[in-house]
């Protein structure tokens, strides 16, 4: 435990510094943020000890994909595995912080503030300009970090920019990201971190879509964790 404590420190900060190096050369080369974004989340995988392994196929259609969210290191994951590039819907409190808020605002990310009214207006617009720019959406559905044992009931803001504009949405299921870094607890280890792309959905208003969305993520992640109880209980 005080081994994972310690890597957990210097982890941090590693990520203080390197953070602080890819906000720079993102501001000197606004064209390529994703590629700079991209390095910076291999050197993680690298650095932290991660096998990544990977269940389904991104579809390359897709124009918004929904993530169950556990850890910052899920961020992390999809940054290095997506080639596109990606806008994420993040929270205000994220941007806010002083300097590495830069983060989300050099990639030009879509800032939201939670619980207002206003500020969904404001997501609608500003989804409706990076699906122009042909970026595809990113969200995590839950509005919050779980634990990564279960799936958190989802938010409604996924639902209502996906029916806006009759998106095409890939749910992806994110398992181990908590186990190798939870920063909450600050521990870190190495480990195996597994992805699953599940089969897109179109939103449409006054369809279920969003509720099947949800169920196939539950069952998905429900059935891996139990998959790694059991071989916990086999050693």
């Amino acid at each position: 435990m005080i081994l994972s404590k310690i890597r957990a420190l210097l982890t941090i900060i590693q990520m203080v510094i390197t953070v602080t190096i890819t906000i720079i050369i993102m501001y000197m080369f606004p064209k390529h943020t994703k590629k700079f974004r991209q390095l910076w989340a291999k050197m993680q995988l690298k650095l932290l000890g991660i096998t990544l392994e990977v269940e389904g196929v991104v579809d390359q259609n897709a124009t918004m994909q929904l993530m169950n969210h556990q850890s910052v290191l899920d961020i992390i994951i999809f940054e290095y595995y997506e080639q596109k590039n990606s806008a994420w819907v993040a929270k205000k409190e994220i941007a806010d912080i002083p300097w590495f808020g830069r983060i989300l605002k050099a990639p030009d990310m879509i800032i939201i503030e939670r619980e207002s009214k206003s500020s969904l207006v404001q997501l609608i617009k500003d989804v409706k300009e990076k699906l122009g720019q042909n970026r595809p959406i990113f969200m995590f559905p839950e509005g919050t970090r779980g634990r990564g044992d279960k799936l958190l009931k989802f938010k409604p803001g996924a639902k209502i920019v996906a029916e806006k504009y009759s998106l095409l949405v890939q749910p992806v299921v994110i398992v181990g990201t908590r186990d190798i870094l939870d920063s909450q607890n600050l521990i870190q280890k190495s480990g195996v971190v597994k992805v699953i792309y599940l089969p897109t959905i179109q939103a449409k208003r006054k369809t279920t879509w969003y509720d099947e969305c949800e169920a196939q993520m539950k069952l998905a992640l429900d059935t891996e964790i139990k998959k790694v109880k059991e071989i916990e209980e086999q050693k």
